[in-house]
């Protein structure tokens, strides 16, 4: 089992740091061209394969905490690794492949909405509120709040995520706004991961601390919150259809 665990810590460490570094590339770089397409790409399938390996990992943890976290042993009780390492990443792993496929449809069918509505992505919604509200019951049985305020998010994006599928005419460049919110938020996601869970090998304390998980949030909401200015913008410049009736 520990093999195992090493291996997927290896292949999310590899596919993490890819995402991490073509996260940036669509980012800051001119939105709809060919490079903003194929790093884009690049980022949603190594987040898809990074979240997939935290999955793995989040599995093994539960099976055995002590087994998978060795150099953990005598610091922490079981409940407590279980808790942080088995569900709290188990929920992350699923937001994070939930987020990427999401944001990744949601540009494939910007002009056909309801190709939206697969039966992956519309199950994808459901589980990853289910493993939000587990985190949270885990985290105050542990009596670690920052499970249930992280378990929010998780709830937040299923709701949200729902809301758009479920409509059945979105306004124009809506799409574009759930894209965004949802990859960037995969990006939140991976650079969470490097600060917070990898900061467990070397000072453990610190994969709890308020800061390794609220840089990364506070830096990905002003990207969506300042991208989303700019699609409104965009949306206002459009010119709008005549009135019925009225003069062409």
């Amino acid at each position: 089992m520990y093999l195992a665990f090493e291996t997927l810590i290896a292949l999310h460490i590899l596919t993490g740091t890819t995402a991490a570094i073509a996260f940036w590339v669509p980012v800051v770089g001119r939105k709809g061209g060919e490079r903003h397409r194929k790093w884009g790409k690049v980022f949603t399938l190594c987040m898809l394969a990074t979240g997939g390996f935290a999955i793995g990992m989040s599995l093994l943890t539960l099976l055995d905490p002590f087994v998978t976290h060795p150099h953990l042993e005598g610091r922490f009780d079981a409940p407590f690794l279980r808790g942080i390492f088995g569900w709290l990443m188990l929920h992350m792993g699923i937001l994070t492949v939930n987020l990427a496929w999401y944001g990744w449809l949601a540009v494939l069918n910007r002009r056909d909405h309801a190709a939206n509505r697969t039966t992956l992505n519309m199950a994808l919604q459901p589980l990853v509120i289910v493993a939000a509200l587990n985190c949270a019951v885990q985290g105050w049985l542990i009596g670690q709040h920052l499970m249930i305020g992280l378990a929010v998010v998780g709830v937040a994006t299923g709701v949200t995520n729902l809301r758009f599928l479920l409509r059945a005419d979105p306004p124009a460049l809506e799409w574009q706004r759930e894209h965004l919110k949802a990859l960037v938020g995969a990006g939140i996601s991976v650079y969470t991961a490097f600060m917070a869970f990898g900061s467990v090998r070397i000072i453990p304390e610190l994969a709890l601390h308020p800061g390794m998980w609220g840089i990364p949030l506070v830096t990905g909401v002003a990207i969506i919150l300042y991208q989303w200015r700019k699609i409104a913008r965009q949306r206002g410049a459009r010119p709008r259809a005549p009135a019925a009736g009225a003069p062409a």
